[in-house]
């Protein structure tokens, strides 16, 4: 099979099945740059042959093609030879980008390496990933998974307001994945993140500031939208967090990132996949899924049915409800920081999930709770 195309760093590409049990190493498939290259036919041929056993890709049908930081396009994929030959797939990567954009390439290597290797060891509901292709010299990668929508999911909306019966139910999705975390012994390549983050400095002091005081930040008090506090307060939390337990972190646990399907939700999106502790995952997901007036309600206890999920699975949580409340208000800050640096997605998104962990920072006096 000839190579249809020039993309990114061919030589240091690995494709393989996701869980490792058919892997290979080749000079082709590269990982696409753009979407013409990710439809092509030849590739796809190559990047499926473990899956396929081999049978080349005859014919690409795309279904939809969704764009925010990352592509994901949905296709079909015809194998010929009668039943079950065209199958449903999604694939996700960054394709047709800006070179800022593709400074981000790492965290798509690190989603391709859950999908591999430690996706195959865990219990809660994610997609079924049929293969990854890596470049890791050049630090780019993709996933392609089986398309949930042809198989009756649903996505949730970023802007899609969650009952508190429903956050129950994607907590107890964070508990089983928080629960499996003595594989973080086999792991060494998941890191903590909120050290990482406090240190980069990802958008400017002046630029940030500049960012709260306009659309985002309207409805919070001038504390809470202080860009030089909000830093502050997430290096204060870096340094607490490494102190605690650690986890495996979903780390981006908004209602955008959640998929719901007759037996239950699932998660999806797992580019910032981290070790941490519990609660950056717990006070993120109820602070942003909720609205404000029903966070204010029932954010105790829905902590309190996470910490029961998580005894019941037999994991390490604070027995004493004061800690456990205390590491669930500090951690807000993480949420917050993580959607005040945001900039390259819908400005509605942007000001709903700044609004919500704004006020959620405020109400819990997180600051001041981290020495601020």
């Amino acid at each position: 099979m000839k190579p249809c195309f020039n993309a990114r760093r061919a030589d240091t590409s690995t494709a393989s099945r996701c869980g490792g049990a058919d892997r290979f190493v080749m000079a082709f498939p590269a990982v696409p740059s753009t979407l013409e290259q990710a439809c092509d036919p030849a590739w796809l041929s190559a990047a499926l042959a473990a899956y396929s056993n081999g049978k080349p890709v005859l014919a690409v049908e795309t279904v939809e093609v969704i764009r925010t930081v990352a592509t994901k396009v949905r296709f079909t994929v015809d194998f010929g030879g009668g039943g079950g030959s065209r199958q449903a797939l999604c694939l996700k990567g960054l394709l047709d980008i800006d070179e800022q954009t593709a400074r981000g390439g790492a965290v798509t290597v690190l989603e391709a390496d859950f999908y591999q290797k430690l996706a195959p060891l865990l219990s809660i509901r994610r997609p079924d990933c049929v293969a990854t292709v890596i470049d890791r010299e050049a630090q780019f990668g993709v996933v392609i998974m089986r398309d949930l929508i042809a198989q009756g999911a649903r996505f949730c909306s970023a802007l899609e307001p969650f009952s508190a019966e429903q956050t129950a139910e994607s907590l107890e999705q964070l508990a089983q994945l928080h629960a499996e975390q003595a594989l973080l012994n086999r792991m060494n390549w998941v890191h903590p993140r909120v050290a990482q983050l406090a240190r980069a400095a990802y958008v400017p002091l002046s630029t940030l500031q500049e960012m709260l005081d306009g659309a985002r930040g309207e409805g919070l008090p001038p504390r809470t939208r202080s860009a030089a506090l909000l830093l502050k307060a997430l290096k204060a939390l870096a340094a607490l967090d490494a102190d605690r337990l650690q986890y495996l972190i979903h780390g981006d646990s908004h209602a955008g990132n959640i998929y719901r399907t007759a037996g239950g939700p699932g998660l999806i999106d797992w580019q910032l996949l981290q070790r941490g502790g519990w609660a950056l995952d717990v006070a993120y997901h109820i602070a942003a899924v909720l609205p404000v007036e029903i966070a204010e309600r029932e954010e105790r206890a829905l902590l309190e049915h996470y910490l029961d999920a998580m005894r019941r699975l037999g994991s390490a949580v604070p027995e004493a409800a004061d800690d456990a409340w205390m590491a669930y208000r500090t951690s807000l800050v993480y949420g917050y920081y993580l959607w005040s640096i945001t900039r390259r997605v819908e400005p509605a998104i942007i000001n709903l999930f700044v609004n919500r962990l704004g006020m959620a920072v405020t109400r819990h006096e997180s600051y001041r709770l981290l020495g601020l």
